[in-house]
């Protein structure tokens, strides 16, 4: 294992009825005139962001409004963000929603800290040195971004999605209220419940040796959101259920899962040019990439893949005499039981189930040279993957 800092200063606010904290929090957070940032459909629709602008009046807090954020969120509406905040002298971003919302609240709350454009950050030309103060009331389990140090942002205009991580950037605060998940579709649930798990499973394959309690921690925060991720889905409304799978998406992205080790992201970074290129939910191409990017790095670990399949998926490690399965066939087995269970929560496997249609070359070797940065960059630390490697994964995750 390796030596490691842990930090997680989000204070955090859960259960029913929770939102009714939210005064109090600004005010003990230096709250002196809120932006609410939010998308627009259900947060709208459900009554949320009125009985907010209620609570903040009575609260004798000032506020404005900016709603319009979308999944794969725009930097054109951050910047929007950041110019409204300064002509109405905001001093906190209050995050409505689910992680496209408070990622967007971060950007905005980094570029009014800094002179510059914003997309410096996300461009690794510089490096953030503050941020105003964001607080979120949590609608959608997934991203875990309420209390991580990441924040993803994709320009339209150069078909570039990029993540910015930081502790200037972690929530002061996060409110979370299961019930607000009761009416989330299908779809959404599942992208998140994979969204949530794949945050830990890139911690999860690490080069590094792992560090027996940390592994004990991950193992059993995607188990519990596997099993619990598929009886919600038959269960929506059931708030034991709901309250499990969103604590998970946040433990899930904090740091915790992680500790001792590093991390990977493989699959996370060569997701953001699939989002990119088709507009696609970040959770379902994730899930039609995992399985080709797992038999691909395979044979760099095959006893880690044996430890995920007997420990996560549940797979007997042992055969029909009572003699242990080698690592080789067991973590081979893992993988199929992961594709069988995108299977049963909806997801697709693949990128023609992603997109309805193959990918084309052109366009495989165009996510590649984005994702590689024409060849400058790789991702990855399980197996480092360059241009070349990125587009083989590309290639296997086509058929």
């Amino acid at each position: 294992m390796r030596d490691f800092k842990y930090f997680t200063p989000t204070e955090v606010v859960f259960g029913r009825e929770s939102e009714a904290a939210l005064p109090g929090l600004l005010k003990k957070y230096g709250a002196h005139k809120v932006l609410i940032h939010y998308g627009g459909g259900s947060a709208v629709r459900s009554g949320l962001i009125a009985s907010i602008e209620s609570a903040l009046t009575e609260a004798c807090i000032p506020f404005v409004k900016l709603g319009g954020v979308v999944p794969n969120p725009h930097l054109s509406l951050v910047y929007e963000g950041i110019e409204l905040c300064r002509k109405e002298h905001v001093d906190f971003i209050l995050a409505v929603g689910g992680g496209s919302v408070i990622d967007s609240s971060k950007a905005i709350a980094y570029g009014l800290a800094y002179e510059g454009d914003v997309w410096d950050f996300y461009d690794a030309k510089a490096a953030p040195k503050a941020s105003f103060p964001v607080g979120v009331v949590l609608t959608i389990p997934a991203s875990g971004s309420e209390m991580s140090d990441s924040s993803v942002i994709t320009n339209t205009e150069r078909g570039q999605k990029r993540g910015c991580n930081s502790d200037f950037c972690r929530p002061k605060f996060a409110i979370m209220n299961p019930e607000r998940s009761f009416t989330l579709p299908a779809f959404q649930t599942a992208c998140g419940v994979t969204d949530i798990m794949m945050h830990t499973m890139e911690r999860y394959f690490s080069p590094d040796s792992p560090m027996s309690i940390t592994d004990a921690v991950a193992e059993g925060l995607m188990r519990t959101v596997r099993i619990d991720g598929e009886a919600v889905l038959q269960h929506p409304d059931n708030y034991d259920l709901r309250a499990s799978i969103m604590w998970s998406g946040s433990l899930a992205h904090n740091g915790l899962t992680g500790c001792g080790g590093r991390f990977d992201f493989g699959t996370h970074r060569l997701e953001h040019e699939l989002s990119t290129m088709y507009d696609v939910a970040h959770g379902a191409g994730l899930a039609a990439l995992w399985c080709h990017w797992a038999k691909y790095v395979f044979d760099v670990n095959p006893a880690r893949f044996a430890s995920f399949a007997e420990k996560v998926m549940d797979i007997c490690p042992l055969d029909a005499g009572g003699k242990r399965l080698p690592d080789r066939e067991l973590g081979l087995m893992g993988i199929e039981a992961m594709r069988a269970f995108y299977k049963r929560i909806g997801m697709p496997t693949n990128i023609p189930e992603l997109i309805g249609r193959k990918a084309t070359e052109e366009e495989m070797v165009t996510m590649a040279e984005r994702c590689s940065r024409g060849g400058t960059f790789t991702v990855g630390n399980f197996l480092v993957l360059d241009r070349a490697r990125m587009l083989e994964i590309y290639r296997l995750a086509n058929d």
